[in-house]
């Protein structure tokens, strides 16, 4: 359990190490960061975190900081991460790729990790923070990176219940098996997406509106359709309503080709079912459910992606008992 679930103070540490404690604590629970205190030997701080499979969901209360993303803290780091946080008490500010927001209670924010960016709080602060793959978001939603330094509603709608389910969580931890604990994390990426998507600014960032729009949803035919192992431009263009040629020109703005993307959908969809515990398909099985029209294909795809062969990486993936 305490792998699952542990809570760090700074209540009993020494003042004059409390610095040094606190960078530790956040990079363990986030990754490395430079932190600016107000008063470092009087600061107080702490920090609970649960482990949902994929996603993991931390509550930090701490009194003023200031918190810096720099490109030497992720230069050697290879996996991407966003975090999602939700301020339930005083205004956060953040700032990145040359935008900045000032977030408060009854918002939420995305901060993206593999790129510099600031963030801090003038006042006490208690925060939901929720950290997902790049990859798992990206599977979900295109360009996640495009809605970092915006607001987004956690009071109403998608929003409001993506935020009232990170306040229940931590009650309902313990009665949780670890297969429920993975279900409900991909659950709170889905109601993000959702979120996301349901903001009416979301069609009027990165390319122009009408781009967006055939770009959704191509995205929403593709992913439905991935298990055809048959699907080529003629059939998604037909679907779409649009001409073969204009689909290609659409994915050629977002700098990667249709089939390009297509293969790292269907890699992503056969990762999240490859690490999914209560999946017990066969390695074949999730290949051609993922439209792959062999195994050894897949295999070397896939390897190719991830850096392991998919037994390996489902093997890996298992909990230890």
């Amino acid at each position: 359990m305490s792998d699952m679930f542990h809570t760090i103070s700074t209540a009993t540490v020494a003042p004059r190490e409390r610095s040094a404690f606190w960078h530790e604590t956040i990079a363990s629970a986030y990754f490395p960061l430079d932190l600016q205190f107000r008063d470092a030997q009087h600061f107080q701080g702490a920090l609970s975190n649960w482990d949902l499979g994929g996603v993991s969901l931390s509550r930090l209360t701490s009194e003023a900081l200031q918190y810096k993303r720099l490109s030497h803290h992720f230069r050697a780091e290879r996996d991407e991460h966003f975090l999602v946080t939700v301020p339930a008490r005083s205004e956060i500010y953040f700032a990145q790729g040359g935008k900045d927001v000032r977030c408060h209670p009854g918002g939420f924010i995305l901060e993206r990790s593999h790129e510099p960016y600031e963030f801090s709080h003038d006042d006490a602060a208690d925060l939901w923070v929720l950290k997902v793959e790049a990859k798992a978001l990206g599977l979900r939603l295109r360009a996640p990176d495009r809605f970092c330094s915006m607001q987004f509603n956690a009071a109403d709608g998608a929003g409001g219940l993506f935020a009232d389910m990170l306040h229940l969580i931590p009650g309902r931890f313990v009665g949780m098996s670890g297969e429920g604990r993975e279900t409900v994390g991909k659950q709170l990426v889905d109601l993000l997406v959702l979120a996301l998507k349901n903001d009416e600014r979301t069609l009027t960032t990165g390319t122009s509106t009408v781009r967006e729009a055939h770009l959704t949803r191509i995205e929403s035919f593709v992913r439905r359709n991935l298990s055809d192992a048959d699907l080529d431009p003629e059939t998604i263009a037909r679907a779409c309503g649009i001409s073969t040629r204009y689909l290609h020109q659409l994915f050629r703005d977002t700098n990667q080709t249709l089939g390009s993307w297509m293969r790292d959908q269907r890699l992503a969809a056969a990762r999240e079912s490859l690490i999914d515990r209560a999946n017990k398909q066969s390695l074949a099985e999730i290949a051609y459910a993922h439209g792959f029209g062999d195994q050894a294909q897949f295999s070397r795809s896939f390897k190719a992606q991830f850096g392991l062969a998919p037994k390996e990486y489902r093997h890996q993936a298992k909990p230890k008992l």
